[in-house]
C-alpha cells in the first residue's frame, strides 16, 4: 500500500517588502556628467556649426538640466569641457548628444568623460559623532563653547548635505576635475581598514579642506558601479593658485598619502559657448572695447 505524502500545514503568505518603483531618478542626489572634447578639424567649422554649438550649451529653459557649466580646458587633453547635473541621467546625456549632433559631429572629438551621482558621504559626522570629535580634541563638554560649536554644526548640516546632493555651481573662474580610487594594495587596503580609523582619516582630510573655505568649493560624486573610477572630485576656485595649494596640502593627509590613487587632471576656466569658440580660434576675437 502506498502512503500519500503528508500535507504540509497551511502557512500565512509571506509579506515581503514591496520592491521600489522603477525609476531613473536617484532616491537621493542627482546624476552628474563630466564631458571633455577637442576640435579636430577647424577648417570644417561652419556658421551653422557655431549656432548649434551655442545652442547645445545654452538650451531653452524647458530642456536645460538643473546645473550646466562650460569650461575652456588648457593643455593637450581637451579644448573644452562641460559639467552637467540633473535628476534625469538622459537629460544630463542630452547635452553631450547635442554637442555631437549635426555638423558638430564632424568637427568635435570626445576625449574623456565620467559618469557619477552625488551622495552624502558615510563619513559625514552625525551630531553625536561631532560631539565625540570635539571631546577628542580636548574640549570641555561643560563649556559654553562646546555647545555653541555643536549647535552651529547641527544648524549648518542640512545646508551642507543639500550642497553635497544638489550642489550649486559657483561662478568662480577656475576649476579642476579628477577621478580617484581608494587603494586595495597589501598594507594599504582602504576597504579592509576598520571604519573607525577610516572616519578619523577622513576627518583629518576635511579639516585640511576647511582651511580653504571661501577660496575653494568642492563636490565629490560617486562613480562606483557606473564608471571606471570610484569617485570624481570637482574643485572650483577663485584663483587657479588655490587649486594647486589645496591639492598639495591634502596630499599629505594619510587618507591621500597612503590610500589614494588619482586619474587624469583636467583644468578648466569657466566660459560661455562664444568664449570657448573665440579662445579656440573658431570665430574671430571680439573687437577691443
Amino acid at each position: 500500500m502506498t502512503v500519500p505524502p503528508a500535507t504540509p500545514p497551511a502557512t500565512a503568505p509571506s509579506r515581503a517588502a514591496a520592491p521600489p518603483p522603477n525609476s531613473l531618478v536617484p532616491e537621493n542626489g542627482w546624476h552628474c556628467g563630466h564631458y571633455f572634447y577637442r576640435f579636430r578639424d577647424r577648417q570644417m567649422f561652419s556658421a551653422a556649426g557655431q549656432a548649434e554649438f551655442v545652442a547645445a550649451l545654452q538650451p531653452p529653459v524647458e530642456q536645460r538640466p538643473e546645473r550646466l557649466q562650460g569650461y575652456i580646458v588648457t593643455g593637450h587633453k581637451a579644448d573644452f569641457g562641460v559639467m552637467v547635473m540633473d535628476p534625469d541621467p538622459l537629460k544630463v546625456n542630452s547635452i553631450h548628444q547635442a554637442i555631437l549632433s549635426g555638423p558638430l559631429g564632424e568637427v568635435i572629438e570626445p576625449t574623456w568623460s565620467f559618469i557619477s551621482v552625488s551622495e552624502i558621504s558615510e563619513y559625514v559626522p552625525s551630531e553625536e559623532q561631532f560631539r565625540q570629535n570635539l571631546l577628542a580634541e580636548g574640549m570641555d563638554r561643560q563649556s559654553p563653547e562646546f555647545e555653541a560649536r555643536v549647535k552651529a554644526y547641527v544648524d549648518r548640516l542640512p545646508i551642507m548635505n543639500h550642497q553635497r546632493l544638489k550642489p550649486e555651481f559657483p561662478e568662480w573662474p577656475a576649476a579642476c576635475f579628477y577621478p580617484m580610487n581608494k587603494s586595495r594594495v597589501v598594507g594599504a587596503n582602504w576597504f579592509t581598514t576598520p571604519f573607525s580609523h577610516r572616519r578619523e582619516l577622513m576627518a583629518e582630510h576635511a579639516r585640511s579642506g576647511i582651511a580653504f573655505a571661501g577660496r575653494v568649493s568642492q563636490v565629490i560624486t560617486v562613480g562606483v558601479g557606473l564608471d571606471d573610477w570610484e569617485w570624481m572630485v570637482t574643485l572650483w576656485a577663485r584663483n587657479p593658485q588655490y587649486l594647486k595649494d589645496i591639492v598639495y596640502r591634502m596630499r599629505f593627509d594619510e587618507a591621500s598619502a597612503a590610500y589614494a590613487e588619482f586619474g587624469p587632471f583636467y583644468t578648466g576656466y569657466r566660459a560661455t559657448a562664444e568664449e570657448i569658440l573665440r579662445h579656440c580660434r573658431l570665430i574671430p576675437a571680439a573687437p577691443p572695447s
